[in-house]
């Protein structure tokens, strides 16, 4: 399992995205980071879980440190809640007394803890007719994206808006200056791979450019020569294809869902108090 150290370093590849994915996803992700846990658990209070500044801290430095910034209200409740799930399968670990022979070692009772729910989860029948439904709503997970091929041609000198346009003047004319040696190729890029390098407008730009043209676009990094070569459709995934698949990942989803509704449901046993943090 995962050290709050290690916890941080991978945090900071993954996108926020986390923070709304069922319990068993946050807990393998990010819901382990949390270590201040002693010092909120006074020994004659173990039905009482306090949620207090040390939480907060903890949670404000992790995200600033994945994300760049401070968590939002609803970022930060999201982060209280992965800390009380985690919280609260530590308790259960050590009331089911699976801390024996590994004490002190929270990830690995709060995973004991989980593993004792997870083998009362049943996971119910569903149709086929649901199954259906769920892949339809879920269907671009599977659908392969539409993907793009072009061209930037690098600039030397200063990229303003106005260098840029002239660049790429002299290029569709035939005179190619320097952009040879500075010409980089992208093959086979989707339309959220695009977003994440170069911004939602350069994306919507490039999906409706011509092929073969050169064209001034703006990045978030600043304008660049672009020329799309070439644009492969989308390819809708088939259901009976992906049935195992999709059936298999609905068996994830669900059991994921359950686990989480069986942790707060023992959560509700629990006291939970609300501290302030210092202003």
């Amino acid at each position: 399992m995962p050290t709050l150290d290690s916890s941080r370093s991978e945090s900071a590849t993954r996108s926020v995205s986390w923070l709304h994915e069922p319990l068993l996803h946050f807990l393998v992700v990010g819901a382990l980071l949390f270590a201040a846990d002693a010092a909120l658990r006074p020994a004659d209070q173990s039905r009482v879980i306090v949620v207090g500044p040390e939480v907060d801290s903890e949670a404000v430095e992790v995200f600033e440190e994945s994300q760049g910034r401070p968590p939002n209200a609803q970022e930060l409740r999201a982060l209280h809640k992965v800390w009380l799930d985690n919280e609260v399968l530590y308790r259960e670990g050590l009331a089911l007394q699976v801390d024996r022979g590994d004490p002190a070692i929270r990830e690995r009772v709060i995973f004991k803890a989980l593993s004792v729910i997870d083998a009362g989860i049943k996971v119910p029948a569903i149709s086929d007719e649901e199954l259906r439904q769920w892949f339809e709503d879920h269907r671009v997970k599977y659908d392969e994206p539409a993907r793009y091929d072009f061209e930037e041609a690098a600039l030397s000198g200063p990229a303003s808006e106005h260098a840029v346009r002239d660049f790429v003047a002299r290029l569709n004319a035939g005179t190619p200056g320097d952009a040879e040696a500075g010409l980089r190729v992208f093959k086979g890029r989707p339309h959220g791979n695009l977003v994440q390098s170069y911004g939602e407008a350069f994306a919507t730009a490039l999906v409706s450019l011509p092929a073969g043209e050169w064209h001034a676009l703006q990045t978030r990094g600043g304008w660049r020569a672009i020329r799309l070569q070439g644009t492969t459709p989308e390819k809708p995934a088939d259901f009976e294809v992906m049935r195992d698949v999709v059936m298999q990942d609905w068996r994830d989803e669900k059991a994921a869902q359950l686990r989480t509704e069986e942790v707060r449901q023992r959560a509700t046993k629990y006291e939970i108090r609300f501290e302030e943090r210092p202003s």
